[in-house]
């Protein structure tokens, strides 16, 4: 199967190996930004909606406030990029324009929306339900029956206990244990994760 991906970062390199190494063949990569004009051993070009329009693509932002930008500007159909070396539930459910990396495990009935990032060695629990645009980065765990909300972001090695809430477009940091529900836009740190701040949303 063949993709455009859209970004060209050091997220999108990721993305695309993974894409890449489980048998899938790159379109295009197309970014905004002139300069770029090679990311791997891909040429980068700027993004035509009449050349591509007949061809899934997947948004290689990490940024989750952009790639919901995007997804409401582009009218495009999306395919999802699912690393062979995740362990993915039968059970499961996985919304467009998804990427799961290397050594992420989605177990028994866990849902997970559109255009969401379950990174690298990530665990997401059964029963969890994460929604569009989120990001569950890098060693994070999920335990079971966590909600995490539109554009969220579980930072790197944090753990959520069974159960608990995690607001829209709210933000936990790496490293963080969530022992109670985190309320939207807001920023929590620490073990346990304490409220420290709001979580400022933009494009850049």
């Amino acid at each position: 199967m063949i993709m455009i991906f859209y970004g060209a970062s050091g997220h999108a390199k990721v993305v695309i190996e993974a894409w890449v190494t489980s048998g899938g063949k790159v379109t295009t990569i197309v970014d905004d930004n002139e300069k770029i004009k090679q990311l791997l051993d891909f040429p980068v070009e700027q993004y035509d909606p009449s050349k591509w329009t007949n061809h899934p693509m997947v948004i290689s932002i990490g940024h989750n406030a952009t790639r919901r930008r995007l997804v409401e500007s582009i009218k495009q159909q999306y395919g999802k990029v699912i690393h062979t070396h995740s362990l993915i539930s039968k059970s499961a459910t996985i919304g467009e324009g998804t990427v799961i990396m290397a050594g992420a495990i989605i177990n028994a009935e866990v849902k997970i929306g559109s255009h969401v990032i379950i990174n690298t060695s990530a665990v997401v629990e059964h029963d969890c339900s994460v929604g569009n645009y989120a990001h569950i980065s890098p060693n994070a765990t999920l335990c079971g029956g966590v909600t995490v909300g539109e554009g969220a972001q579980v930072g790197a090695g944090a753990t959520v206990i069974p159960g608990v809430a995690i607001g829209n477009w709210a933000v936990v940091g790496a490293g963080s244990v969530i022992t109670q529900n985190v309320p939207d836009f807001s920023v929590v740190v620490g073990v346990p994760g304490k409220v420290v701040g709001n979580a400022k949303q933009s494009d850049s």
